[in-house]
């Protein structure tokens, strides 16, 4: 059939005849042209049919984007397929970073630093120190700074050996850059050389190799294999966190005279309080420059720092208080960007340095940051198993106290901030097998061995464990009234919980009964009898006066501050009546709802004694070693005062002298109110309670 046959023509192996030639082209040029032809914007989007009525017209409208009465587009451009040309990129990169660097070197060939400023740049170490008050470095700033090589001289080696102080023979140079009294940065000149001689690459023989024995903080298989020299970055780019994890200089953040004062100042006031560093090692490594060679470590420092300036009175610095916030933000943020990028492996040091940063952030009244920053701290010291005693095998000895020592410090703080600001507890008593600190000064903790502590000489550590057996009773108080508030006990198991409150009454009530002469209270009245004096205007009026001068008066004396144990009893006998309230309130819940009421007069002669022994603490105890504790101990006093204060309002039985106690209590509040106010760096707020009582910041 010719028919069958036609149709089948285009499929046969024969090529097509002459006569059809010009069909079958015109049939392919039709074809290519409906393949060339681009949907517009409109149909593209709506997935129809883009109907031009002449394809090869690039700014003829389609028939539905005229029915529409749209604008007919073509800006869509069809994307590449396949995964992205990461290699091209990368040169793309790096290109526009060698254009950048070429543009900043020309830059500053056209401006060169002039002979007079080099000159007035190299000041004295007393001169930047002074110049504190005025002028504070970004260490953002220096670290986004072209770096360049540096050649300085010979840095002498760690007692402690460090994984860090060998990557100088393995890896170029890092740059540092040296600020001019907290401004522009320059390299210092060496060898009569000016900043602007080209750099001479450094000799790794000049660094002498590490001694074979302990370190203090031991950074288990740190390297710097992804912490090499890096390239210029262009303006417009994000570093990476790797960037900001090199060795720095002190002097990078302020002048080193000035850092070596406020480490000076914290052995001096904050040590007592808060012992997580050893302070012979710790002063060691500082002096032989280990920040220079161990980025942590220089984030330890920088921590160390910020937290001291916001714990100790300003007139303790020769600084302006606008100077001491700037600084201690600049320190918070080096230590910040260095840390970040150091999580892996995790060490006892990132515990202290984010202790460090929750200390800060409380004083700074950032209370969401604190609790981010304690909630790494925690976690990091649970991945250690530092509340496992187990996890301690194999460690030297200071290693073993430094991580005790903040385990419990972080303890503490995880029940205060569960009191006073109603959090969950996330370090349990049950859950911990770790033992306390020796009852050691520094100086007799080697890496191998514990030297006898000399005889009659009370350890400063004591005090973290006293107030560490506190804070533990005070977590046994706290886990049994949540657990009775989720399921509250009937009958037996009524009388058995109350039974376990009243032991625990009495076991905080004896807490202090053994403690080291050092630390026991010399009562200044008897607990029975409140003297007029400890009110009126006359006391609050001298009381004032005696807390500004601690603040300002560069002159004033400072035996009672820098008495540490003074310092420990304020907060280690406030907090006693803290925990002593808790429970005391607790056990009066449970007898009212055994019994079905209770004595009200038995209850208002029991808050009248807390009340007259917080008052006693407070008046037998120096206001400086108080003012020392910082807004920590005025939050706890604060707490009870506004409980008690509530209770003495409504009851209709409370004795008057009940309320004479509670009212002096309350005026004795607005002097440590005035203690917290003078810690707040920022001029525009104050410490003052809100209407509920309860602290403004942290815990």
């Amino acid at each position: 059939m010719p028919s069958a046959r036609t149709k089948k023509e285009p499929n046969s192996p024969t090529p097509p005849s002459d006569d059809a030639s010009p069909k079958d082209s015109s049939e392919n040029s039709k074809i290519k042209r409906k393949r060339q032809s681009q949907s517009c914007d409109a149909c593209r989007a709506r997935k129809v049919r883009c109907a031009r009525e002449n394809p090869d017209d690039p700014k003829g409208s389609c028939k539905h984007c005229i029915t529409l009465g749209i604008p007919c587009t073509y800006d869509y451009q069809p994307k590449k397929r396949g995964p992205p040309n990461l290699y091209l990129r990368r040169l793309q990169e790096a290109a526009a970073a060698a254009a950048a660097a070429q543009q900043e070197n020309q830059n500053g060939t056209e401006h060169p630093q002039s002979p007079g400023a080099t000159s007035q740049s190299a000041a004295s170490p007393t001169q930047s120190a002074l110049s504190t008050s005025s002028q504070v470095s970004s260490f953002l700033d220096s670290s986004l700074s072209p770096v360049q090589s540096m050649h300085s001289a010979a840095l002498p080696p760690s007692r402690y050996p460090i994984a860090a102080d060998g990557f100088h023979s393995q890896f170029p140079p890092l740059s540092m850059s040296v600020p001019n009294s907290f401004g522009n940065s320059r390299l210092p000149e060496t060898h009569g050389l000016s900043s602007r001689s080209p750099p001479r690459s450094e000799d790794p023989s000049q660094y002498g190799s590490p001694s074979d024995q302990f370190s203090t903080y031991p950074l288990h298989n740190w390297s710097y294999k992804q912490h090499q020299a890096l390239s210029i970055l262009p303006p417009s780019a994000i570093p990476p966190l790797s960037y900001y994890y090199r060795p720095h200089r002190l002097e990078d953040v302020a002048p080193r005279d000035t850092i070596l004062l406020i480490i000076a100042l914290f052995f001096d006031f904050v040590y007592p309080l808060t012992p997580c560093v050893h302070k012979p090692s710790f002063m060691a490594d500082v002096h032989s420059r280990r920040e220079e060679r161990d980025p942590l470590f220089f984030a330890l420092v920088m921590s160390t720092v910020a937290s001291t300036l916001v714990q100790v009175p300003r007139s303790y610095l020769p600084m302006e208080r606008h100077a001491v916030r700037k600084l201690a933000q600049t320190c918070h943020e080096a230590s910040r960007h260095i840390s970040v990028a150091s999580y892996d492996p995790p060490t006892s040091m990132h515990v202290v340095i984010r202790y460090f940063d929750c200390v800060y952030h409380f004083c700074e009244g950032h209370d969401a940051t604190q609790h981010a920053a304690f909630g790494e701290a925690a976690h990091i010291a649970v991945t250690l198993r530092m509340h496992e005693e187990s996890s301690y095998e194999g460690l030297d000895l200071i290693e073993c106290e430094v991580r005790r020592r903040t385990f419990w410090l972080l303890f503490g703080a995880d029940k205060s901030m569960s009191i006073l600001l109603g959090r969950p507890i996330c370090l349990r008593d049950e859950d911990t097998t770790c033992n306390f600190p020796r009852e050691l000064d520094d100086e007799y903790i080697t890496p191998s061995a514990y030297l006898p502590q000399p005889h009659g000489k009370t350890a400063i550590v004591s005090g973290l464990n006293y107030i560490s057996r506190i804070f533990a009773l005070l977590g046994e108080i706290l886990v049994r009234i949540r657990v009775d508030k989720r399921s509250p006990p009937q009958g037996q198991f009524l009388t058995a919980r109350l039974e376990e409150v009243q032991a625990l009454h009495s076991r905080i009530v004896s807490a202090l009964a053994h403690a080291p002469e050092p630390l026991r209270l010399k009562p200044a009245h008897s607990q029975s009898h409140i003297p007029p004096e400890f009110g009126g205007a006359g006391f609050r009026q001298a009381a004032f006066t005696e807390v500004k001068d601690f603040f300002d008066n560069p002159n004033a004396s400072r035996a009672n501050a820098l008495n540490p144990f003074l310092v420990m009893q304020a907060n280690l006998y406030v907090t006693q009546q803290l925990v002593r309230f808790v429970i005391e309130q607790y056990r009066d819940e449970l007898i009212t709802s055994l019994q079905g009421s209770i004595d009200e007069h038995r209850v208002a002669e029991d808050r009248e004694a807390v009340a007259s022994d917080l008052l006693n603490i407070l008046h037998s105890i120096p206001i400086q070693s108080i003012a020392t504790n910082g807004p920590s101990l005025v939050h706890k006093v604060r707490f009870v005062a506004s409980t008690l204060l509530d209770a003495v309002r409504k009851a209709e039985t409370a004795p008057a002298s009940a309320a004479r106690a509670h009212a002096y209590l309350w005026d004795f509040l607005s002097i440590l109110s005035e203690i917290e106010r003078n810690y707040l760096l920022d001029d525009d707020r104050d410490g003052t309670p809100n209407d509920s009582g309860m602290p403004l910041m942290g815990n």
